[in-house]
């Protein structure tokens, strides 16, 4: 058994890899192996079967697919190699790996199969004799039950992420699908744990392996600058957004836990300006690859994803993880920041930590053998100093890039004409254009922790006696529970217009933006609905604003803005009237006990 962190250091062309294979890695400008891909090439490539023990993001679809690939006889039209993944994603990943490592194979096809994929495409592509199949085990065993797939020639089979094929429940199918095999087969099982049930399915189908064990968790960490933040008082949402604010990041992953928290986090992000999409196991195969590929193309900056979604991402672009949920075991972990920070390239992962999670903070450090650096939040002025830096970045690439020969003509006619300071003029400009995204940032202010407990005890101790139930529910809702809590600072207003009038999340926080001066980001969460949609804002709205606001036009529709269950006109007016609306009950149901009072007396 190889049991190594290092290896010596050899090159590709050493290793005995066909001509077209070769060429296809010098191209892509790869010259030394990783380790596993080290170990495994010589061997694979000898037709040994192999069972490999190595985290993600150290190479491994490499170190399986050029040794057999360069075993393959194109010529033959029928399957000859088979990789099963967990995941639809790995396989779309592996696949597209593959084919690249192929291009100078001619005749050579590689076609993914996974559920959620037309059958229909499927059966037309299988007929065209693929010779390489990458698919899940779900699909590979229901084209075997209709006998559209034939694996009687196979030469190899693979199974990459074998633990996680266990813990999703398809290691029974793996089996299946194994003893419809021929004997002769080359099996290569990778996986980066070592469970005893993997270990009996090795026992059992693998002959005489070379076993590898890749220590891999420190070299792969050490490529990723790992920080953690305390979560206080603040709202995680709060911090993930200065977060955002201040750090330099080309694409990120943020991890939850939950699929409905993909699609809230990244509609609250959207509100707030970001480019996010979820990326959860309730959306559709086709939404899923959108989403992949407006990542790898730019045109999206963030996946707000689970873990099994964005398992076997490998995008260039991703510079940054968050762990907005923390994840619930250690080897999650690793697998979640190995999104970033692969072959050779730096990446930075940041964890959100509570106090009751600290104890998963320090078995990570020791899973990992590295501390991980707690951070600051950036205050306020880090981000006005950060916005002001990008704008007069933009100043100056706009007046090195721009003809801006007409509009200093308006400006110096405008400066005649009223006699100003072109120094206010420049002064009134920046302010129209920072309107939306303020360069001091508009911060809402709430007491600090203590202060609102004492306030909220002088309140309680102010009150003659404890008001019932009835007294308790705002008139305001019906004196029905309350179906939706804003966020703290924050208010819930009702806007007239839905999903079936067209309108989008950036509508809505364009229109609010652009009419009351509001930064995106102190725009809190929009829920779309088919007639309306809700919106939260920040309390204390003047009365002026809240008119303005109802008149505003989004999709052919005026907004209506209008409190949460509210009839009334402003925001203010509405939080006075649960106090005068008390009185009447509390004055009859004093009266209520007069007679008895009285018959007492009696």
């Amino acid at each position: 058994m190889s049991d190594t962190e290092q290896t010596p250091v050899v090159l590709f062309s050493e290793l005995g890899l066909s001509e077209p294979v070769l060429k296809a890695v010098n191209q892509a400008g790869y010259e030394t192996p990783s380790p596993i891909q080290a170990q495994s090439i010589t061997p694979l490539i000898e037709g040994r079967d192999l069972l490999g023990q190595a985290q993600t993001g150290t190479g491994k679809t490499a170190a399986f697919s050029l040794p057999l690939l360069s075993r393959l006889d194109v010529k033959a039209k029928k399957p000859q190699m088979l990789v099963l993944a967990p995941t639809r994603e790995l396989a779309i990943q592996v696949a597209e790996a593959i084919q690249s490592y192929a291009k100078y194979m001619k005749g050579l096809h590689v076609l993914p199969i996974y559920g959620g994929q037309s059958m229909g495409i499927q059966l037309r592509q299988l007929q065209r004799s693929p010779q390489v199949i990458v698919g899940t085990p779900g699909r590979i065993l229901d084209h075997l039950r209709r006998g559209t797939l034939k694996l009687g020639e196979l030469k190899s089979l693979v199974l990459d992420e074998a633990d996680e094929m266990l813990r999703m429940g398809f290691i029974d199918d793996v089996e299946t699908i194994l003893k419809e095999t021929p004997d002769s087969r080359q099996v290569a099982l990778f996986s980066a744990t070592m469970p005893g049930p993997i270990h009996r399915v090795a026992t059992r189908y693998l002959k005489d392996p070379v076993e590898i064990r890749i220590k891999s968790k420190t070299s792969t960490m050490e490529t990723i600058n790992q920080r953690y933040w305390q979560v206080t008082g603040m709202h995680k949402l709060e911090a993930l957004t200065r977060i955002l604010e201040v750090e330099e990041f080309d694409a990120m992953i943020i991890f939850v836990r939950t699929k409905n928290a993909t699609a809230e986090l990244a509609e609250k992000l959207e509100a707030r300006g970001y480019s996010s999409s979820p990326l959860n196991g309730d959306m559709n195969q086709a939404a899923r690859e959108k989403a992949i590929e407006r990542m790898k193309k730019g045109k999206l900056d963030i996946l707000v994803a689970t873990d099994v979604a964005a398992r076997g991402l490998d995008i260039d672009r991703i510079s940054h993880v968050i762990n907005y949920d923390i994840p619930y075991d250690t080897e999650s972990y690793v697998h979640r920041i190995g999104r970033t920070g692969r072959a050779g390239r730096t990446g930075t992962a940041i964890l959100f930590v509570s106090p009751r999670e600290k104890r998963m903070l320090f078995a990570i450090e020791k899973a990992t053998r590295q501390p991980i650096e707690k951070m600051q939040l950036p205050s306020t002025e880090d981000i006005a100093d950060r916005r002001v830096m990008q704008f007069t970045q933009m100043l100056s690439e706009t007046i090195e890039s721009q003809d801006l020969s007409f509009f200093q003509e308006v400006i110096a006619h405008y400066q005649e004409a009223h006699d100003a300071d072109p120094l206010e003029v420049a002064a009134a400009l920046t302010y129209l254009v920072q309107k939306t995204r303020p360069l001091k940032p508009v911060v809402h202010v709430r007491p600090p922790r203590a202060e609102r407990e004492q306030g909220s005890r002088r309140d309680r101790s102010d009150r003659s006696e404890r008001p019932n139930r009835s007294e308790r529910t705002s008139p305001r809702r019906g004196n029905q529970p309350e179906r939706h809590r804003s966020e703290d600072g924050m208010q819930t207003y009702r806007v007239e217009v839905g999903r079936t009038h067209g309108v989008e999340v950036k509508n809505i926080v364009g229109a609010i933006a652009n009419e009351a001066g509001i930064d995106s980001k102190d725009i809190g969460r929009i829920s779309l609905q088919d007639e309306y949609s809700t919106v939260d804002l920040p309390e204390g709205m003047p009365k002026d604003l809240f008119q303005q606001l109802r008149k505003v036009w989004v999709c052919n529709k005026q907004l209506e803005l209008s409190l949460v269950n509210s009839n009334e006109a402003s925001g203010s007016e509405s939080r006075r009237k649960p106090k005068r609306s008390g009185k009447p009950r509390t004055r009859a149901r004093d009266k209520a006990r007069r007679p008895s009072q009285n018959r007492n007396k009696d």
